[in-house]
């Protein structure tokens, strides 16, 4: 598959060709549910806590007797169906992480990437080279080639292009290493430099 090359102004410099082993890939949507399955099962923190019956503190004394009041046999005042008293299978914290199988994690990376390439949603930068960390300037890099909520995928030393970037509704910057399937789906086009192709192909091709 070959893509333009951009320049920052938006002028097409030249054609990129994209390796077919990364970007050629017939998307297989079952790996693909899963590795977003488990990136959110990933990101969720597990902490909520809630104490037992046994957790909550008094209720070690019998309220009323056991008979002759009328009223309904109770233990202790700390039981669930009391205020203030514990929760039924409380939740405790937990780890919700799952592990993923490298090959299958490729392939998923791969398919998202493929679909991006094969429905025109990948724009690729022949360099993001900005004199300063200015928001504007990164805006009007975006307006030039028409990157709509873009995820920017960026090489190395990229800490001006970063700081310039984070401040825009809806995009996102990514490492080489950093890149995940969620994040490629979730954002319209995928902004590339031709380092950061360069080495997506070296790494996964």
């Amino acid at each position: 598959m070959i893509v333009d090359l951009y320049k920052m102004d938006g002028s097409i410099v030249g054609k990129l060709e994209l390796d077919d082993e990364v970007f050629g890939v017939k998307p297989n949507e079952d790996v693909v549910h899963l590795a977003v399955v488990q990136y959110l099962a990933n990101q969720r923190q597990g902490t909520k806590s809630a104490k037992t019956r046994g957790e909550v503190r008094g209720g070690g004394a019998k309220p009323r007797p056991q008979k002759g009041t009328g009223r309904s046999r109770q233990g202790t005042i700390r039981a669930p169906q009391w205020r203030g008293g514990g929760v039924v299978f409380a939740p405790k914290p937990r780890d919700y992480s799952f592990k993923l199988n490298k090959k299958v994690k490729r392939l998923a990376l791969k398919s998202v990437l493929s679909s991006k390439a094969q429905n025109g949603k990948i724009l690729v930068l022949d360099e993001l080279r900005l004199d300063n960390a200015k928001t504007k300037e990164m805006v009007k890099v975006l307006g030039n080639i028409n990157a709509r909520k873009p995820l920017i995928v960026l090489g190395e030393d990229s800490s001006k292009e970063v700081l310039s970037a984070r401040n825009i509704p809806g995009v996102k910057t990514a490492g080489v290493n950093t890149i995940n399937v969620y994040d490629i789906l979730k954002h319209d086009n995928l902004v590339m430099t031709k380092e950061a192709v360069e080495k997506i192909q070296e790494v996964y091709a």
